[in-house]
C-alpha cells in the first residue's frame, strides 16, 4: 500500500505514519507493505486564516500531489494534503488542522477539534499577518516550533500536540474509506 503525502514536515508525516497501520485492515490492505511518498507541496496559503483558506490548501495540496506523481510515473493508493491554520466564530480565533485524503475517484476532509487562539497571537496573526510560526516562535522564545510540539502543544502545555491533532483530522478524513458500509460505497 502505498501512501503520498504532500509535506515532509515531520509533524504532518509521523501522524501519517502513526494512522494508516491502525486502519490499514479497514481499508483493505491487512497484509500489504507500507510505502511512504513524501513532497514539499504547498497548500496556497502561508498562513490561513479561515476555513475556507484551511480546506482549500488541504485539498490543493492532494491535487498538485497526484500532478506531481503523475510526472513522475508514480502511483499511490491515497494522497494526503493537511493543512493547519485560523479561523474566527464571532469574537474568537481558533486554531484547527485539516486533512483532505484522496484515491483519485474521490476525497474527503476530515479536521482536528479546535484550539482558542490568545488574543495577543490573534492579533498578531489575524489584524497584522504576520506567519504563525514566526509568532509562536517569539512567544515562546524558541526556535521552530512548528516542527516539533507546534501551537497545539504550546496552548495545552503538550496534551495535544501538532502531530495528534493532525491524527485526528486524518482518521477523520479517512472514515468513509474504512467504514464503506455505513458510508454507502463499494
Amino acid at each position: 500500500m502505498t501512501i503520498a503525502i504532500a509535506s515532509k514536515r515531520g509533524p504532518k508525516v509521523d501522524a501519517v505514519r502513526n494512522v494508516i497501520p491502525r486502519l490499514q485492515g479497514d481499508l483493505g490492505y491487512a497484509s500489504a507493505s507500507l510505502e511512504y511518498l513524501t513532497y514539499d507541496i504547498e497548500g496556497g496559503t502561508n498562513m490561513p486564516r479561515t476555513l475556507e483558506e484551511l480546506m482549500t490548501g488541504a485539498e490543493q495540496r492532494v491535487l498538485m500531489l497526484h500532478e506531481r506523481l503523475r510526472k513522475l510515473k508514480l502511483k499511490a493508493n491515497y494522497f494526503i494534503g493537511m493543512e493547519g491554520g485560523f479561523h474566527r466564530i464571532g469574537k474568537h480565533t481558533y486554531l484547527q488542522s485539516w486533512a483532505y485524503v484522496s484515491d483519485e475517484a474521490e476525497g474527503y476532509f476530515g479536521s482536528s477539534g479546535n484550539v482558542v487562539i490568545p488574543d495577543n497571537i490573534s492579533y498578531e496573526v489575524m489584524e497584522r499577518k504576520r506567519e504563525l510560526g514566526v509568532v509562536i516562535d517569539e512567544v515562546t522564545l524558541k526556535n521552530d516550533v512548528r516542527s516539533k510540539e507546534g501551537t497545539w502543544g504550546v496552548l495545552t502545555k503538550e496534551n495535544l500536540t501538532r502531530k495528534q491533532s493532525f491524527e485526528i483530522a486524518l482518521i477523520s478524513a479517512f472514515a468513509p474509506f474504512y467504514n464503506k458500509i455505513i458510508y454507502k460505497r463499494n
